[in-house]
C-alpha cells in the first residue's frame, strides 16, 4: 500500500505525520515547529525527505510543513490522462493550497527545489493573495527552458525529453532498473556523486522510486511540463509573482550557464536576493548549513 511506504528519515522523528485529503488526491505531510508557516517543496527523484538536514532546523523558528507531493513517496498517485492534467504544476500547487488551508494557513512561505519549485512557482501566479514569500531552489522557468534550448542544454536536460515521452516508454525502460536510474540521476547532478547524500535518505528515495505508480507519476509530471504547463506559462506570459523572490542555484550545474538565473528571474519578480552555491544540484543536502542561512534571512524578514 503507497501509504505504508516507510521514506521517514530518522531527522523527522520530530515531526507529526499527517494524511490530508484534497479535491482530488490524498497528500501525506510532516509537521513540526512554532511560528510563521514554511511549505517545503521537494524535487525529483525524491520525496520530503531531502529535506532532512534543513527542515529540523527551520522548525526552531518556523512551522514547518513538508509533504509528498502528488505522485511521489507516500501520496497518492493518480494514473495519467490524455492532456496531463492531473500532473500539471496547477493542479500540484492546488493540492499543496488546500493542504496548508487543511493545516489552518492561508497566508505562508513557499520553498521549492527542483519540481517543487516549479510548484511554488505556479503557487505564486495562481494564489497571490496566500504566499507571502517563495524561495527557488535550482530552476529556471519551464518555458523559458524549452525556449531557449541549445545544444548544451539539451544535453544537460536531456531526462525532460526523455520522462515525457508517451506512455509507456520511459515507464518501462526505467522499470527495467530503477533503482540504477534514479541513482545515476542523482550520481551525476549532485557537485559530489552519490557521497553527497544521507545513506538512509538515499535508500528511501530509492525504495519510494521502485513502486510502478510513482514511475508513471514522475513521468506524467515531465509530460505536463513538456506539454499543459507550457500552455499555463505562455497565457500568464505578462504575470509576475508578487510575493518577494530569494533564488538560489547550484554552481556546478553547467547546463544551466547559457542563463544568468538572477536577470532570467528578475523578468518575473522583485528579486530580494540570488546568489549561486558551490555545490551540484542538491544544495539542501550539499550546502544545508549555507540554505538554512539564507532562508532564515530571507523568511524572517
Amino acid at each position: 500500500m503507497e501509504g505504508e511506504l516507510r521514506v521517514d528519515h530518522r531527522d523527522f522523528a520530530g515531526f507529526e505525520r499527517k494524511s490530508i485529503p484534497t479535491s482530488e488526491v490524498r497528500i501525506e505531510v510532516w509537521v513540526a515547529g512554532n511560528g510563521p508557516p514554511v511549505l517545503l517543496l521537494h524535487g525529483f527523484p525524491q520525496t520530503h525527505v531531502m529535506w532532512h538536514r534543513v527542515a529540523p532546523r527551520l522548525a526552531e523558528r518556523f512551522t514547518v510543513v513538508c509533504p509528498d507531493l502528488r505522485g511521489y513517496g507516500a501520496s497518492e498517485k493518480p494514473p495519467g490522462d490524455p492532456r496531463h492534467e492531473r500532473y500539471s504544476k496547477r493542479a500540484m500547487a492546488r493540492d499543496q493550497a488546500e493542504v496548508m488551508s487543511a493545516l489552518g494557513f492561508e497566508r505562508f512561505a513557499v520553498v521549492g527545489h527542483d519540481r517543487g519549485a516549479r510548484v511554488a512557482h505556479r503557487m505564486a501566479l495562481d494564489f497571490p493573495s496566500r504566499i507571502q514569500r517563495v524561495a527557488l531552489l535550482d530552476i529556471l522557468p519551464t518555458l523559458s527552458i524549452f525556449e531557449g534550448i541549445n545544444q548544451r542544454v539539451a544535453m544537460g536536460y536531456y531526462h525532460w525529453f526523455f520522462l515525457s515521452q508517451p506512455y509507456d516508454l520511459p515507464e518501462r525502460l526505467i522499470g527495467y532498473d530503477p533503482d540504477f536510474y534514479y541513482g545515476w540521476c542523482l550520481r551525476s547532478w549532485s557537485g559530489g556523486g552519490l557521497e553527497a547524500f544521507d545513506g538512509q535518505a538515499l535508500a528511501s528515495y530509492l525504495a519510494a522510486m521502485r513502486d510502478p505508480a510513482a514511475i508513471h507519476a514522475s513521468c506524467e509530471d515531465y509530460r505536463a511540463g513538456a506539454t499543459i504547463d507550457l500552455e499555463h506559462d505562455r497565457a500568464d506570459a505578462a504575470k509576475r509573482i508578487e510575493s518577494p523572490l530569494l533564488v538560489l542555484w547550484g554552481e556546478h550545474i553547467v547546463s544551466d550557464r547559457t542563463f544568468d538565473p538572477e536577470e532570467v528571474w528578475d523578468r518575473r519578480a522583485q528579486i530580494v536576493g540570488g546568489r549561486g552555491l558551490e555545490c551540484g544540484h542538491f544544495l539542501a543536502e550539499e550546502r544545508p548549513s549555507e540554505v538554512v542561512r539564507e532562508l532564515h534571512d530571507f523568511l524572517g524578514k
